[in-house]
């Protein structure tokens, strides 16, 4: 007996930011599938699929926002479900992976969360995981399974080039962690201008500059960062910029988490923009901001769908800068 296999591609998505997932699908020309998922009075969490999946390959998009437990939660039990339901391979796409900043013992007795997390999906039965700019790049290492790290670099550049094309900016890091990060967007703006603060935690989710390294007077300056939580550490570093002598200052992120006191903090804060992809739901009362920039990630997630379903290479989508 011979037979001809065909391979088919169905999308889906989970409640905590479906308006992202949709876009993933239009610029794919696909639309997502029909699944119901709901919480029963408990609280407990209900899903089934309405749709065939035997066979199929199975793009979850998903991404961990708030509640972010429910939401990683409603994950593992959609991807348990599609596993029962015999899929032949299962993508789980997030584009922002929870418990990011969890990812090793800063002191005694702590969890590795990002780890668990890693666990968990894998346990479920993800045979392949996608996401974009994680907190730190060695949380691929908890996955056994293959892991395509995405990131919107590109993206934030390309704005930065159509806002500012006659400027040499200075590219400033809000604190060591983003070092390197900071010196991927000077090679990308081809500027030679650099900067370094130093900055202190001095209680949880709060973070105090101490001093600027670079020179910054009269100049613009971006603050790039992978993610923007409450907004303690942007502020506090553009204002450090300004008072060092710095012209203006662009911030350029990736998540928009803005959870907290993060929308006041940033009206308030001497920052002209702020760029950042729409990873997350960004709260309506940041998006009402004039100073808030949002360009979509959904064509760079939807390339490196079609090419895992093609099974082409994902870093020639990126030029191999996709670390």
């Amino acid at each position: 007996m011979e037979i001809v296999t065909k391979k088919r591609m169905q999308i889906f998505s989970g409640t905590g930011y479906p308006e992202l997932a949709e876009e993933v699908a239009a610029h794919l020309g696909m639309r997502l599938g029909d699944v119901d998922v709901h919480e029963f009075s408990s609280g407990e969490l209900y899903c089934r699929f309405n749709e065939n999946v035997r066979g199929s390959d199975v793009f979850l998009i998903q991404t961990h926002c708030h509640p972010v437990n429910r939401t990683i939660m409603e994950m593992l039990i959609m991807i348990d479900a599609l596993k029962r339901a015999s899929a032949k391979r299962i993508v789980a796409v997030v584009p922002y992976y929870g418990y990011a900043r969890q990812d090793k013992k800063a002191r005694s007795r702590e969890p590795i969360s990002a780890r668990l997390l890693a666990e968990m999906l894998q346990v479920a039965g993800a045979d392949r995981t996608v996401s974009v700019d994680l907190h730190t790049g060695q949380i691929q290492g908890f996955f056994r399974t293959p892991f395509d790290h995405l990131t919107a670099l590109p993206l934030l550049v390309t704005w930065l080039h159509d806002h500012f094309p006659d400027e040499e900016l200075v590219v400033a890091s809000p604190d060591s962690g983003r070092v390197r990060l900071a010196e991927r967007f000077q090679g990308r703006l081809h500027t030679s201008r650099i900067a370094f603060l130093a900055k202190t935690r001095i209680a949880h989710n709060v973070a105090k500059t101490l001093a600027v390294a670079g020179d910054v007077e009269g100049r613009t300056c971006v603050l790039v960062d992978d993610m923007i939580d409450t907004a303690g550490t942007i502020c506090g570093a553009a204002e450090a910029l300004v008072e060092h002598g710095a012209r203006r200052v662009i911030v350029a992120a990736t998540h928009p988490l803005f959870s907290g006191p993060a929308c006041e903090r940033l009206a308030a804060a001497p920052i002209e923009k702020v760029v950042v992809t729409n990873t997350l739901p960004v709260p309506r009362d940041c998006a009402l901001m004039d100073k808030i920039e949002v360009v979509s990630i959904a064509p760079v997630i939807a390339s490196t769908m079609k090419a895992i379903f093609e099974d082409e290479s994902v870093s020639e989508l990126f030029d191999d800068q996709n670390q």
